[in-house]
């Protein structure tokens, strides 16, 4: 036993968490880690934290930036060890034990925060510390994490009365419940909705190797003889692309939209109602007209009228856009003697048609190009090297989480060793849905820690035998969800609490926007798209409608997009007492006061598999997408004027935003990039949208 204080003991941990892993950089040991491990990893680690706190509010010295700020920051070190790796094991190989430990544990996770953002003896230290704070010898970053830690205890509730204090703990417990809930029954959802072909000719305009794919798929659920295309967690599909048969898109579209407002057991409305609800009296308790005026006060957009007005701007020219798209479409589906107009799951389909006749593009000339491993390897490290001078070496010594997972060593400028790096590219039954980054390893000089990071991704897996092929889309979230590692990667701060992407939703997504940009760099794109069975490079005229039609259909990528993001707005703009009894009334009314064309571009995802809202985190920030794309489209064009991919620009942006975590201000640091406050028309222009904005 470890003696804090003369009145408080802190237990030693037990077990494979107690202490860092002996592995390189010290990588979570996959290899020795069990599912029977996490319960009794997390309840002690919880317990060590608790009484770490205790001995910080029965300290009898006077506050200090150190004895209650820093001692703040290094308590739950074997909790936060134990809790990343669980995160990555229930969003990528779950199971029912996992689910169940997940279930159990995340209200008490909850009620664990609660207990020290609600400790009086805790915060009484903190705000003597802030209230003194001119009088101790602070740096930059002291002086940032005393502010972030005042704000992040006044925004929990340290100010409430006890009587609301108790009625928050009731709500946080509550929420967190039923957000794991929904989260696990939309991965069971995904899974359980996946379309089952008895005919093999209903996936006519598939490739052998998809129609393949589709049928091991099915053999692995024992219904041989048929195929399954399954659900990714959007409400467009990718194969509504180039399936011909209009009963099978029509068919996939309805599985996808109905996934969970069916009735079965995987019917997501009430919890969406519930978690709605609860958000709003939560916000009324801090006296908030509602839960974006409480969420949104640490972000760029700092208040929910700002992104409001924000998305109203682009909300015009995405409408105008969206209906000269469609009347294109609509002209080719004419000139083939249809007589139907453009339903939703119709749009991919013909949208390719007319993309291929505008720009002689054939999509699936394209994917043969886009083996996955060289897009990784030859395209998203090349890029790293020629802009930040970035080398990485794979490594087969380090144990993951699944035989499909890659680790490689990233080495710095100066030959250094960085950070280690995951891979995690491809599509199971249980893995939840999109794509994302996060990081087992936070950069810290307080505990001189490198940063362990991965990405995660949802490519289609390949049959056994076949290669593994990206679509272009899948392209561009490889080299935006690795902008989020770049984020991690170059973080250069002290505390691993404002350590790399430890930074607000609505800037959080810039980094990984504005890497995106190199995905179709001329000389980026050269280098990794081979073809995978001869390795000859895409034909330079390829490559040069590739990058062409990236304006292509604008009104229809932007739109989904930011349809959904008023439609995340419009259920956290709701006042408590006003959330709507029926979810989809609600949902079907703001969709058709949207001023964009809803009913022929549906939202990217309906309310009620929209993870990103109540179970992601991005709750009142889906705009977020949208708010940094005009952040790094306006970056876009500064690299554009100022010579484009070179060392010099990459390590100003290494410099100004890449390696400063959550340690500046954000429109400072935007500045200090560019030059100039944020403007949308680069954003316009770049989305091809600029005419129909004037």
């Amino acid at each position: 036993m470890v003696t804090a204080t003369q009145s408080t003991t802190i237990l030693e941990g037990s077990g494979i968490f107690a202490q860092p892993s002996s592995l390189p950089f010290q990588a979570p040991d996959f290899a020795r880690i069990n599912d029977a491990d996490f319960k009794p990893a997390i309840e002690q680690g919880m317990a060590i934290e608790r009484a770490e706190w205790a001995a910080i509010g029965a300290n009898p010295a006077p506050a200090t930036f150190d004895n209650t700020i820093v001692a703040l920051e290094k308590a739950g070190r074997m909790l936060d060890r134990a809790r990343a790796v669980f995160s990555v094991k229930t969003g990528t190989v779950t199971n029912d034990t996992l689910d169940a430990i997940d279930a159990e544990l995340s209200p008490r996770l909850a009620a664990h925060n609660d207990a020290l953002y609600l400790d009086d003896a805790i915060f009484q230290r903190v705000e003597a510390v802030y209230n003194a704070r001119d009088t101790f010898d602070l740096t930059a970053e002291d002086r940032v994490l005393l502010q972030r830690t005042y704000d992040d205890f006044v925004h929990a509730g340290a100010r409430l009365s006890p009587d609301a204090k108790v009625q928050l703990r009731e709500i946080n417990t509550a929420l967190s419940s039923l957000s794991t809930k929904f989260s696990q029954v939309l991965t069971e959802a995904d899974r359980q909705q996946a379309l089952v072909v008895a005919d093999r000719a209903a996936l006519a305009g598939l490739s052998e190797a998809e129609i393949a794919a589709a049928a091991q798929a099915a053999q692995e659920r024992g219904l041989n003889g048929k195929e399954i295309i399954t659900l990714q967690n959007t409400t467009q599909q990718p194969k509504l692309n180039a399936l011909t048969n209009r009963d099978t898109r029509r068919e996939l579209f309805e599985k996808s939209w109905n996934r969970t407002s069916d009735g079965s057991a995987n019917d997501t409305r009430d919890m969406v109602r519930q978690i709605a609800s609860l958000r709003a009296r939560k916000a009324a308790l801090f006296g908030e007209p509602d839960f974006a005026s409480y969420e949104m006060y640490d972000r760029m957009a700092r208040d929910p009228q700002t992104a409001i007005e924000f998305m109203k701007g682009l909300a015009g020219p995405t409408a105008a856009a969206q209906l000269r798209e469609a009347a294109a479409i609509n002209d080719e589906i004419a000139a083939e003697g249809k007589n139907f107009p453009v339903e939703p799951y119709d749009w991919d389909f013909y949208a390719e048609k007319v993309r291929a006749k505008k720009f002689d593009l054939d999509a699936g000339l394209i994917k043969p190009y886009f083996q996955v491993d060289r897009v990784l390897e030859d395209g998203v490290f090349f890029a790293a090297n020629k802009l930040y001078g970035l080398t990485f070496e794979k490594r087969d010594d380090i144990p993951t989480w699944h035989p499909t997972v890659s680790v490689y060593t990233v080495f710095d400028k100066d030959g250094s060793e960085l950070a280690l790096f995951y891979f995690d590219p491809f599509r199971r039954d249980n893995k939840r849905g999109g794509a994302w980054m996060s990081s087992f390893v936070s950069q810290s000089h307080l505990y001189g820690e490198k940063p362990v990071i991965y990405n995660v991704l949802n490519i289609a897996q390949p049959a056994e035998g076949e290669p593994a092929l990206a679509t272009f889309d899948d392209v561009t979230t490889m080299f935006h969800e690795f902008g989020h590692a770049l984020h991690g990667l170059f973080a250069d701060q002290k505390y691993p609490s404002l350590s790399g992407t430890a930074v607000a939703r609505d800037f959080v997504e810039y980094p990984s926007q504005a890497n995106e940009k190199w995905a179709v760099e001329p000389t980026v794109l050269a280098n990794y798209a081979r073809h995978y069975q001869t390795g000859e490079p895409m034909p330079a005229d390829l490559l040069a409608k590739v990058r062409e039609s990236q304006t292509f259909n604008q009104g229809y990528a932007l739109g989904e997009t930011l349809a959904a993001a008023m439609l995340d707005m419009d259920w956290h703009t709701l006042p408590d007492g006003k959330v709507p009894e029926d979810v989809n009334g609600f949902e079907a009314a703001a969709l058709a006061a949207n001023p964009l064309h809803t009913d022929i571009v549906p939202p990217r995802y309906r309310s009620t598999y929209f993870r990103h809202i109540w179970s992601g985190g991005y709750s009142a920030g889906y705009y977020a997408y949208l708010w940094t794309e005009m952040l790094s489209a306006d970056t876009g064009e500064w690299f554009d004027e100022h010579g484009g991919m070179t060392r010099a620009n990459g390590d100003r942006f290494r410099e100004t935003v890449l390696s400063r975590g959550g340690t500046v201000d954000y429109g400072e640091a935007f500045r200090a990039m560019t030059g100039n406050d944020p403007e949308v028309e680069p954003m316009l222009r770049q989305r091809g949208l600029l005419d129909e904005a004037n």
